[in-house]
């Protein structure tokens, strides 16, 4: 189904709105796949028929941490599923002529050291974003980190991993290159343009 449903959002003659609503879909089923192994513990409730043990998801509430402006599409679809789940916002561009991040907003919620921490963005090109935007994650305490995309250019996965060799990469798939300015090909463009009608 994700495979199905991103060829659908690379063509370039798809809507806007089928766009998001496509990165909505995509994004509950890559949340399943991201927390499929979150540890669990048994809690006491009562159901209309009996007192049982039921297994409910361990520790603190789980951040998504989203790097704007693009992680908002993946964000939205997440928190359908994790409604319960603490937000943080990263604000890093990509100056295009450098290629190099550009931080101009952080807010993250309170114990990042006890949380595991779901970093969203759509595509992993250079990464250079991406590592930023970890860093600065880590920087405030955050050690158990996991990083949700839904493109990524092997150039972009091996900066990352070089970088931050302690934290997963869950992609819906890796694409062939980059080109000379920094856009995973195929791809499927800009996905924050794409997303929200700009240029």
């Amino acid at each position: 189904m994700i495979q199905h449903k991103l060829t659908i959002m690379r063509d370039k003659e798809t809507s806007i709105a089928g766009f998001r609503r496509l990165l909505r879909e995509i994004a509950h089923l890559m949340c399943y796949e991201v927390t499929r192994d979150l540890e669990l513990e048994m809690i006491p409730i009562e159901t209309p028929l009996a007192h049982i043990e039921a297994p409910a998801i361990k520790g603190k509430k789980l951040v998504f941490a989203s790097i704007l402006r693009a992680g908002n599409g993946l964000l939205d679809g997440m928190l359908d599923l994790v409604p319960a789940a603490r937000v943080a916002h990263i604000g890093i561009y990509r100056d295009h002529e450098t290629l190099q991040p550009v931080e101009y907003y952080f807010k993250a919620p309170s114990e990042l050291e006890n949380r595991l921490i779901i970093v969203v963005d759509p595509m992993l090109a250079t990464a250079n974003s991406s590592v930023a935007a970890v860093t600065k994650l880590k920087e405030r305490g955050a050690n158990n980190l996991r990083f949700l995309c839904l493109l990524a250019a092997p150039e972009g996965i091996k900066h990352f991993t070089e970088a931050h060799p302690d934290v997963p990469v869950f992609t819906a798939a890796i694409d062939s290159h980059l080109n000379e300015k920094g856009y995973i090909v195929p791809g499927l463009g800009d996905a924050g343009d794409r997303m929200y009608g700009t240029k």
